[in-house]
C-alpha cells in the first residue's frame, strides 16, 4: 500500500476513533495556502484541530513525537487561516489534539500543544 493511501487509512481510523469518543468530525484533509490540517471537529464547547500520526514499527520514534515545533507552527497557521475562512474570531474555543496510531492501538492526546505563533521563531 502506497504512503498517501495508508495515510488515508489512519485518517479514517482516527476518525472512527475519535467519532466514537463524542467528537462531531467536520472535515478532513483540509487545505490551505498556509498547509494541511488532517481532522477538524467539534468536541464539546472546542472547535479541535487534529494531527494524526502513524509508526508502524517503534524505529523512527513514537508517532506522538513526531508532532515538533515546526509542524505545530504550520497546524496553528492553517487554523488560523481555517478561523479566517469560515468567518470565526479569535475568541472561538480551540484545541489542537493528536491521534497517535501504532500497533498498539490510536491514542488521543487532548490539547496536546498550545498555539504556536507561526510568524515567530
Amino acid at each position: 500500500m502506497n504512503k498517501r493511501k495508508l495515510g488515508g487509512e489512519m485518517e479514517k481510523l482516527a476518525a472512527e476513533t475519535l467519532r466514537k469518543a463524542g467528537y462531531r468530525i467536520l472535515q478532513s484533509n483540509y487545505r490551505c495556502p498556509a498547509g494541511e490540517i488532517d481532522l477538524i471537529a467539534r468536541h464539546g464547547k472546542y472547535l479541535v484541530f487534529v494531527e494524526v500520526k502513524y509508526r508502524s514499527t517503534g524505529e523512527s520514534g513514537l508517532p506522538e513525537e513526531a508532532v515538533d515545533v515546526r509542524k505545530q507552527r504550520v497546524i496553528s497557521r492553517a487554523a488560523l487561516y481555517y478561523l479566517a475562512e469560515h468567518g470565526m474570531g479569535e475568541d472561538t474555543p480551540c484545541r489542537f489534539d493528536v491521534a497517535a496510531i501504532s500497533l498498539q492501538g490510536v491514542r488521543v492526546y487532548e490539547n496536546a500543544f498550545d498555539f504556536q505563533n507561526p510568524f515567530c521563531r
